[in-house]
């Protein structure tokens, strides 16, 4: 299949990957050219535009930061909607507002273009494996024909409903994710400041009611001190804040997101914004006195 793809940031360069790896034909657009270029040796078409990109595409796929970013390579000049075919689809796999999903759902389907809003979660580990869970929403029908394009990228597919229901559910994912790695967080701070055996609490809680993805995958990575990025601080703290935007647009109170937001705001203030999500727990460790590292003294009064 001809799939268009735009935007190779830490999970859109090997999603596209995995996309080549299964036999279809990529055109590639990226702002920074030079990850563009990087993907050539992988058999990828390097196009100058989004326009460019949406021209023969039969699928075209978008994978970029924002709301904003979304609009403009869709919408924006040199957009996708200016060469877009009629009875083609985007599949727009970036976490944005699902106001700004129906938006673009609307102004595509004046072209007879179908949109999907399918966000992911798993992280750079998911989107190099090819195990990402993928959340979608808009047509059925569409849906069932793209199947085989997500089941190139990831595990778990679940149809959400209809338009902006897939961005919804990722929301939904996305406010316990935070407020998960946030108790994450504290418990292993809790735990080196007793002077507890770091390695032992992760074995024993993780086969008990308290095991999650984030103290699994997140709570090895914080007690041997990497912080490298499977998703960054300031791309979690955008995710919360467009949950926030959207909780005020319905009306609807929250009471621990908002606390965590401002957790994520803190990081971002002290210049980890392009840390991974874990480096949340450095905030509680400073209150605390005390770092949640298995090679370093557990902690001072």
């Amino acid at each position: 299949m001809n799939i268009g793809f735009i935007g190779l940031g830490l999970m859109g360069t090997p999603m596209c990957k995995n996309l080549l790896k299964a036999g279809h034909t990529v055109t590639v657009w990226n702002r920074t050219l030079a990850k563009s270029e990087a993907l050539r040796s992988d058999g990828a078409i390097v196009a100058v535009s989004p326009k460019a990109v949406a021209q023969n595409a039969e699928v075209t796929i978008t994978m970029v930061t924002d709301s904003p970013d979304v609009e403009e390579v869709i919408l924006g000049n040199d957009g996708v909607l200016g060469s877009v075919k009629p009875a083609s689809v985007v599949i727009d796999m970036s976490t944005i507002s699902p106001f700004t999903t129906q938006k673009l759902a609307a102004s595509l389907q004046e072209r007879d273009v179908e949109l999907l809003d399918a966000p992911v979660s798993g992280g750079v580990w998911g989107a190099e494996s090819g195990s990402l869970s993928i959340m979608v929403g808009g047509s059925k029908e569409v849906f069932d024909q793209c199947q085989g394009i997500f089941k190139d990228l990831g595990k778990r597919i679940t149809y959400c409903g209809a338009s902006g229901m897939g961005q919804v559910t990722k929301l939904v994912n996305q406010i316990i994710v935070a407020g998960t790695l946030a108790a994450v967080s504290e418990g292993l701070t809790f735990a080196a400041k007793a002077g507890a055996d770091l390695d032992a609490v992760l074995e024993a809680v993780s086969g008990g009611a308290a095991s999650s993805w984030q103290l699994e995958n997140l709570g090895p990575r914080i007690i041997s001190g990497d912080f490298e990025p499977g998703f960054r601080v300031r791309l979690q703290q955008k995710d919360l804040r467009i949950i926030m935007d959207s909780a005020n647009n319905m009306n609807l109170p929250l009471i621990t997101t908002p606390l965590v937001q401002q957790m994520f705001r803190v990081l971002e203030r002290t210049n980890r914004g392009e840390e991974g999500t874990q480096a949340y727990v450095k905030v509680i460790e400073e209150l605390g006195g005390v770092e949640a590292r298995r090679s370093l003294d557990q902690g001072t009064e």
